[in-house]
């Protein structure tokens, strides 16, 4: 009996022990299979977005290196959330990758972009080393490595993938709770704060235009458009930019955009708008009317769960401030800062 009891502890041993570091397959967002260990505790980020939403589930302990042009992509101000970032590793980035120095932390996954080039995910892969893409959209089939995809429900596809993409970085590291409770306060914050615009007629929407560096700007199909509607305007570049591109002067010209939008990672831009000549007979200059946004209203070409939650309100305030008078955005953007970025939102040290 001593003995058979000895066997059943021995197997009893060996199965909890498999069972902590028993493998598990999940699916990301290009729709692949990927295996991964049941505990993830070290992972690289070579996605801006997967960085950014990772520190908000509170999983900055678990990221052991970084891309390369973080500050540039996040701002430099992104280190208060994460301040171990400026020390840390950047084995590659969104579409290149050092595979010594990614060996060199030894990590259990590495998030990449979905239209990291596969070239990129295939060496990755061979080293041993699972690749979680993601892109924050439910794309149809044969679109998902895109960055400017077709779409037949823009809203759907960046709602849908953004809850979608969360879930899955989520899971990555252990973090469902912390999803959840993103999501949920996200999207209801969202319907409570887009509610007063919702029904402004197309034809008295606000014409706005996004301005990026060297004249680059956001069409259809980016989460950007989705945001400015959201916020009651009007994406100037809707109707004949598709995704991300470069426009000419001419163009803007043409539009005559009755606000610009700067996003908080480009502060130079509001100045060179300004201070050019050839932009002064654009009803928006002319008027005082560009503006910087601040960090969290993040008018990207993919979603965050912040902009949805309070830079849709910020943007909607500044363009019919009537309709937000008792709507105290500040208290709003630090309530979001405790919860999931734990700090202070520093509204002195922004806009």
């Amino acid at each position: 009996m001593l003995i058979l009891r000895n066997i059943a502890l021995v197997c009893a041993s060996a199965f909890f022990a498999f069972s902590a570091h028993a493998d598990r397959v999940i699916t990301d967002q290009l729709g692949r299979q990927v295996t991964l260990p049941d505990h993830v505790e070290k992972v690289v980020v070579l996605q801006h977005q997967t960085l950014n939403i990772l520190v908000q589930l509170n999983a900055q302990d678990e990221i052991a290196g970084v891309m390369t042009s973080w500050k540039k992509q996040l701002g430099p101000e992104f280190s208060r959330f994460m301040p171990k970032i400026t020390s840390l590793p950047t084995p590659g980035d969104l579409t290149e990758v050092n595979i010594e120095s990614l060996l060199a932390i030894h990590p259990q996954v590495v998030f990449v972009a979905n239209y990291a080039p596969v070239e990129m995910i295939q060496q990755i892969q061979s080293s041993g080393i699972p690749v979680v893409a993601v892109s924050l959209r439910q794309d149809a089939e044969g679109q998902q490595n895109k960055m400017n995809p077709t779409m037949g429900d823009e809203e759907k596809a960046y709602n849908e993938g953004l809850k979608q993409g969360i879930r899955l970085i989520a899971d990555v590291v252990g973090r469902k709770p912390q999803a959840e409770a993103l999501i949920n306060y996200t999207f209801t914050a969202r319907e409570k704060f887009n509610a007063p615009v919702a029904k402004i007629p197309e034809a008295q929407k606000v014409r706005v235009y996004m301005a990026n560096p060297n004249l680059m700007t956001y069409g259809s199909g980016k989460y950007t458009g989705l945001m400015m509607n959201h916020a009651g305007a009007l994406n100037v570049a809707a109707a004949t930019v598709k995704g991300a591109r470069q426009v000419s002067l001419e163009q803007v010209l043409q539009w005559n955009p009755q606000v610009i939008f700067v996003q908080d990672r480009y502060p130079q831009v509001v100045a060179e708008i300004q201070n050019d000549p050839n932009w002064q007979g654009i009803d928006a200059v002319k008027n005082h009317r560009v503006w910087l946004m601040p960090e969290y209203a993040k008018a990207w070409g993919y979603p965050m769960p912040e902009a949805l939650a309070i830079g849709e309100l910020w943007m909607a305030k500044k363009l019919y401030p009537e309709a937000y008078k008792n709507v105290d955005v500040d208290a709003q953007a630090q309530d979001y800062y405790q919860r999931f970025y734990r700090v202070n939102w520093q509204a002195n040290a922004q806009q």
